[in-house]
């Protein structure tokens, strides 16, 4: 009731505000606050996954029997780097919880490498390139250099003719904790090629002890050479996906939110990242929404926050868990998907029902979401009733011909999709 009573008035005094209407999206109206709920879902170790996409795809198995796959690098030469990682560290978690988990491949002592997959007249090969690494995530190949992100660094290796050259150049630490719940480190290049930007989520589910590191929950932007760290954006519980809009040259950004609203609330989301601008976290979320442990803690920084935080473009869905974040490039491929994002959503544990498990296609008109959410990849929940999976989607990447590759990082495998008319 509180939330519907301050969701009015907040949207009459936005709709009566010409530099909202300009600046920002209208928030959406929100659930009330209700009980936590978790149900893991349970790994079926089979082969009869079928997954579906829409008419005119195809899909494929692309590379079984891997560690943790997690996000993937396409380079010229059409070889696929992948990034193997996994969660080490779930304090506060009940034994059987983690005994559970750790049967599921999502935790447990992780790999840490970065494998090569070969991808010759349709013979595939992976080994290695690189082993030692600190829970690494995101890459970036430019001008034979190879940047390897770390939960807790970036690395710079010489990249020359795709080998290894060289023992890494460390250009950047990243606190890492602890705590460090959300380790995942994404890394592109600036739309001018000239920076890094860096995505840093944060290190608890919303700062209640204040022993958060201020400059997680963000996207930082650094030189090529890792020095003149700045914050390009704030307030970002746990940005993952970073990509450019081809058309429009907006940088967007994949983000899930915090947990113990709710299994309703609040929705992970996707949503422009704007320069300088503040997202909320911890103390708002969807601009307009007082995170009520905050409130109570922090009464005079939610009412700054009130009146600071932009409200994100598109609710995803609470707790579906967003990550791979792709804008096609629209070669070979139905040209209605060249305007619009895929998302794959790797799924949660905080509903009754299993939400995400999918890879969701964005449709985009005058350069943003039109709101609407269209299920692209669908096939990896096997019972929804009974919870069971085949797998959970993590990194999408496209390839040279503009197939698409998706990790599995639970099932160990990763997928092709790729557009046939005659299919």
């Amino acid at each position: 009731m509180k939330n519907n009573l301050l969701y009015l008035v907040i949207t009459i005094f936005f709709l009566f505000s010409n530099e909202f209407i300009l600046t920002q999206p209208l928030p959406p109206k929100l659930p009330d606050v209700g009980a936590t709920v978790m149900r893991l879902p349970k790994l079926i170790e089979e082969s009869s996954i079928n997954l579906k996409a829409p008419k005119g795809f195809e899909v494929e198995l692309f590379a079984e029997n891997l560690s943790s796959p997690r996000w993937l690098l396409v380079l010229p030469n059409d070889n696929i780097l992948v990034a193997q990682s996994r969660t080490e560290s779930l304090p506060g978690l009940p034994p059987e919880t983690v005994k559970i988990l750790s049967k599921m491949n999502l935790f447990g002592p992780s790999p840490n490498n970065i494998i090569e997959i070969s991808n010759r007249n349709g013979v595939r090969k992976a080994h290695p390139i690189i082993s030692d690494l600190n829970q690494p995530f995101g890459m970036i190949y430019f001008k034979e250099q190879l940047y390897i992100a770390n939960t807790d660094s970036i690395l710079k290796y010489n990249f020359q003719n795709y080998k290894i050259n060289s023992s890494p150049l460390k250009i950047l630490d990243i606190p890492a904790g602890p705590p460090n719940n959300h380790w995942t480190r994404n890394i592109i290049l600036n739309k001018e090629m000239n920076k890094i930007l860096v995505s840093v989520g944060s290190g608890t589910n919303v700062n209640e002890e204040g022993t958060d590191n201020i400059e997680r929950a963000a996207i930082w932007e650094i030189n090529l050479d890792g020095s003149e760290k700045k914050l390009y954006a704030t307030g970002l519980r746990n940005p993952v996906g970073m990509a450019y809009d081809p058309f429009s040259e907006k940088l967007w950004t994949t983000v899930n939110e915090r947990d113990g609203l709710g299994e309703f609330l609040p929705p992970d989301y996707f949503t422009e990242v704007v320069e300088d601008e503040f997202y909320g976290w911890p103390y708002v979320y969807f601009g307009i929404y007082p995170d009520p442990r905050q409130l109570n803690i922090n009464p005079l920084k939610v009412k700054k926050a009130l009146t600071q935080s932009r409200v994100p473009d598109l609710s995803l869905g609470a707790h579906t868990v967003p990550l791979g974040l792709l804008f096609h490039s629209g070669k070979n491929i139905d040209p209605r998907y060249k305007k619009g994002a895929f998302i794959a959503r790797r799924g949660g544990v905080s509903t009754s029902e299993l939400s995400g498990y999918d890879v969701i296609f964005v449709p985009f008109e005058d350069g943003y979401p039109t709101g609407e959410i269209e299920v692209f990849l669908s096939g990896f929940i096997a019972n929804i009733d009974k919870a069971e999976i085949f797998g959970r989607p993590v990194g999408i990447t496209e390839m040279n011909d503009g197939s698409m590759l998706v990790t599995d990082d639970v099932g160990g495998k990763i997928w092709r999709i790729h557009f046939s008319e005659k299919s």
